[in-house]
């Protein structure tokens, strides 16, 4: 796939960039009240290289995931281990957008996808409880009134009967998303592979598609409710490192727009605790 690039577009701190929304430059958001979160992007089932890995200090990490997702990762390398390959059989066989995006991803030949769990986050996971820092899940559980609601609205939006017929035609519309983001390409830094940059259009074709299955009021309501829990994520961390607080946020590339604006917007910070994950794990850094 031959990727051609837009220009125009701007960083967070104001610096030149071929399009915000598949930067390589992970985003960094300044709080009001003091510290910063820094959205770093992810694709999925991608190992990232050294190169595209944070290097600045951080003091937490934020997951836009439930605690469960901590359970789900050691359940995931368990199988892993006792069948290699058969999370990637999975996802493959379960149909739809997932099945599209993994199916494309591991043509790819320079890159190690495909991978359970997804690795860039739980590798900064892992570095997390390693070194005793506190992990934010920041996805409320159902036993959350508001949070419940939200997700039930969710859930009859992306059944509705036309979602579902839309799904008949998935390949049609995969193949559609893709081509439409083609043009926002942006090349990986130097010594990275070219095949990041498709990697990325796909996963930006994805995230379209699993958005479109629900409308924009709910993917707002959602954001913002997610702005204001990594807001009081950075408040505990504040009273413990002060204005130098930075909270550490992996998230799926095209995501973070969506969520700097809801930061930007600066809702009130919403009380929250970090979780308590396995223990002993062991990570190459």
């Amino acid at each position: 796939m031959s990727l051609p690039c837009k220009t125009g577009l701007t960083t967070s701190d104001g610096r030149d960039h071929l399009n915000v929304e598949l930067s390589w430059e992970d985003i960094v958001w300044s709080d009001p009240d003091g510290g910063k979160i820094v959205l770093h992007g992810v694709l999925p089932t991608t190992v990232y290289p050294q190169a595209l890995r944070p290097r600045m200090e951080w003091h937490a990490l934020a997951l836009l995931e439930g605690p469960e997702i901590e359970d789900v990762w050691v359940l995931e390398e368990e199988s892993e281990k006792e069948s290699p390959g058969i999370n990637l059989a999975s996802a493959i066989l379960g149909g739809g957008i997932d099945s599209a995006l993994i199916e494309d991803l591991t043509q790819l030949d320079e890159l190690q996808t495909g991978r359970f769990p997804d690795p860039e986050p739980r590798r900064l996971h892992r570095l997390a409880l390693r070194h005793n820092r506190p992990v934010y899940c920041i996805e409320p559980t159902l036993d959350d009134s508001a949070w419940e609601e939200q997700r039930t609205l969710e859930a009859k939006a992306s059944t509705h009967w036309r979602k579902l017929l839309s799904m008949v035609r998935i390949g049609k519309k995969w193949r559609k998303a893709v081509k439409v983001r083609i043009f926002d390409a942006v090349p990986p830094p130097k010594n990275v592979a070219k095949d990041m940059a498709t990697a990325a259009v796909l996963t930006a074709a994805w995230w379209d598609l699993t958005e479109s299955r629900i409308n924009a009021s709910l993917s707002n309501a959602r954001d913002k409710r997610f702005a204001q829990r990594l807001r009081g994520a950075l408040a505990n961390e504040r009273e413990k490192h002060g204005e130098a607080a930075t909270l550490l946020l992996p998230m799926v590339q095209t995501w973070r727009p969506a969520i700097l604006g809801m930061l930007n917007s600066t809702p009130k910070p919403e009380e929250i605790i970090s979780s308590s994950g396995p223990s002993g794990q062991q990570e190459e850094e």
